[in-house]
């Protein structure tokens, strides 16, 4: 076993430095051509005064936009309705079902009382 792991890391250290290739096809780090990126920079200011316009928008008096309205009470309006829904939910639980169907059982035997 050891021996074959021997063989095999030799097998790859040869194939890594196989004599046949060329240096021209070995490329090291330091023949990458180097980038130059400080001199892509724009040297002026990068300094906007301040305008009063925030995203396009004129400074004054808020005016909402036409869909503004509907969308705010659809959904918040939707979102209370929903709420409203879940809390009168009927109660579907297999708790719920099982202390019916005890109950139901328990009345038909007679040991168990009939509600009113």
């Amino acid at each position: 076993m050891a021996s074959s792991l021997r063989t095999t890391a030799l097998r790859r250290i040869a194939a890594t430095a196989n004599p046949t290739t060329t240096v021209a096809s070995r490329r090291t780090i330091s023949s990458t051509p180097r980038r130059l990126g400080g001199d892509a920079h724009a040297h002026g200011d990068h300094y906007d005064p301040p305008s009063g316009w925030l995203f396009g928008v004129a400074p004054g008096k808020y005016q909402p936009e036409g869909w503004e309205k509907a969308w705010f009470w659809g959904f918040f309006g939707s979102l209370g309705l929903a709420t409203v829904a879940w809390c009168y939910k009927p109660d579907t639980s297999i708790q719920t079902w099982a202390l019916e169907e005890a109950r139901r059982r328990l009345e038909a035997e007679g040991i168990l009382e009939e509600k009113e």
